[in-house]
C-alpha cells in the first residue's frame, strides 16, 4: 500500500512583530484581555512590501532542505490561503517560478483557515493516484492586510506566516485518514466583505475588515473540531488514548483547549503556538506542526491529528504517522 508521507517541514513569520502593548497604544484594549480571552502575546506582520508569496518561497526554501530535495523533484504544487498576492495567476504559479521549480501541476486553494488541511488532503489524492511523486503544500496568509487595525475585536487576533511541507509517496505509514467539510448557513459568522466580482474597489481601505461574530464563531468551532477529530480516529479504528499530539488550528487558546478536552487529551500533548503568532489562518497548522518536530516533540512514527476550522464555514481533519 502506497502512503503520503510528510518528507520535510519549514516556516517564515515576518520579522515585525506587534505585542499586545503595542495594540493597547492603538485600541481600547489591554495584554491581560487579549491573553485570557485569546492566549495570543504577540503576532507577526508583514511590512507594506512583502506578499504572501514571499512568506511562501522562505517556508518553502526550508522544507525543502529539511527534506533534501531540489526544485526539479517537485512535481506538484498546492497552495492554501484566502490571501494570495494577485487574482490571477493564482499564488502557486508565482510560487513555482520564483523558486526555479519546472512546469508541473500548480494550483492555489481558498478554505480559510482550513486551507493547509485541504491543500495536504488534495496532495494525499494525487500521489495516492500515482499522479505526483514529490509535493510541495503550504498554507500562508497576509492578514494583517485584511484586518481594519481600528476594529479592537478582531485586530488583536490575526498575524501573518507560512507553513510548508514536502510530501512524498512512501511504503511505510503516512496519511491515515482525511475528512473535510463545509457548511456555508454559517457565511455571515465569519467573512471578508470584499472579493473581486463584489466592490473590489474597497479592498485595502478603511471602510472594509474582518467580519466576525466571536461568539458564535466559538460555539461552532468547538463542537465542529471536537466532532472531527473523533470522527478521524473512529474511522481509522483507533484510540484516542493511542493519540500522541494533536497539531490545532492555533485561533484561540480556548478552543485549543476545549477541544483536547473533549478527546480527554492532556494539554502537554498539545501543540500551542497561537502565543506567538496569533492566527495565521491557513499558515497555523503547518507553522505548529513544524514547530513541534524541529523542537523534538513530534518523533518518526508518532500518531499525529492536525485539524482547523474557518470561514465558510470550513473544517477538515488529517489524522498520520509521522
Amino acid at each position: 500500500m502506497t502512503y503520503t508521507r510528510i518528507a520535510g517541514t519549514g516556516r517564515f513569520l515576518p520579522e515585525k512583530i506587534l505585542t499586545n502593548f503595542d495594540l493597547e497604544k492603538m485600541v481600547d484594549t489591554t495584554d491581560e484581555w487579549i491573553r485570557t480571552r485569546t492566549g495570543v502575546e504577540r503576532r507577526h506582520v508583514v511590512d507594506e512590501d512583502m506578499t504572501t508569496s514571499d512568506m511562501c518561497v522562505e517556508a518553502a526554501k526550508t522544507a525543502m532542505a529539511d527534506a533534501d530535495v531540489t526544485a526539479e523533484d517537485i512535481d506538484l504544487i498546492i497552495i492554501g490561503t484566502t490571501s494570495p498576492d494577485l487574482i490571477f495567476p493564482n499564488i502557486a504559479t508565482l510560487v513555482q517560478h520564483r523558486l526555479g521549480i519546472p512546469a508541473c501541476t500548480a494550483f492555489s486553494l481558498e478554505a480559510a483557515c482550513t486551507g493547509f488541511i485541504y491543500a495536504l488532503t488534495t496532495a494525499d489524492k494525487f500521489i495516492k493516484a500515482g499522479q505526483a511523486q514529490c509535493a510541495l503544500v503550504i498554507g500562508a496568509e497576509c492578514i494583517s492586510k485584511l484586518t481594519d487595525w481600528n476594529d479592537r475585536n478582531t485586530c488583536v487576533l490575526f498575524g501573518d506566516g507560512a507553513g510548508a511541507a514536502i510530501v512524498k509517496p512512501s511504503d511505510e505509514a503516512g496519511i491515515i485518514t482525511c475528512h473535510l467539510g463545509a457548511d456555508g448557513q454559517y457565511k455571515e459568522l465569519l467573512y471578508y466583505p470584499v472579493g473581486a466580482s463584489k466592490d473590489l474597489y474597497k479592498a485595502g481601505t478603511d471602510s472594509v475588515g474582518i467580519m466576525m461574530e466571536g461568539r458564535e464563531v466559538f460555539k461552532v468551532a468547538v463542537n465542529t473540531l471536537g466532532n472531527v477529530a473523533v470522527e478521524a480516529l473512529e474511522a481509522a479504528g483507533i484510540d484516542k488514548e493511542e493519540l500522541d499530539w494533536l497539531v490545532p488550528h492555533q485561533a484561540n487558546i480556548r478552543i485549543i483547549q476545549a477541544t483536547a478536552k473533549k478527546l480527554e487529551l492532556p494539554m502537554e500533548k498539545v501543540i500551542v503556538t497561537v502565543q506567538d503568532h496569533g492566527n495565521t489562518s491557513a499558515a497555523s497548522v503547518p507553522m505548529a506542526l513544524d514547530v513541534g518536530i524541529r523542537d523534538g516533540r513530534i518523533k518518526r512514527g508518532q500518531l499525529v491529528l492536525m485539524e482547523a476550522f474557518g470561514g465558510g464555514f470550513t473544517w477538515g481533519s488529517i489524522l498520520m504517522r509521522y
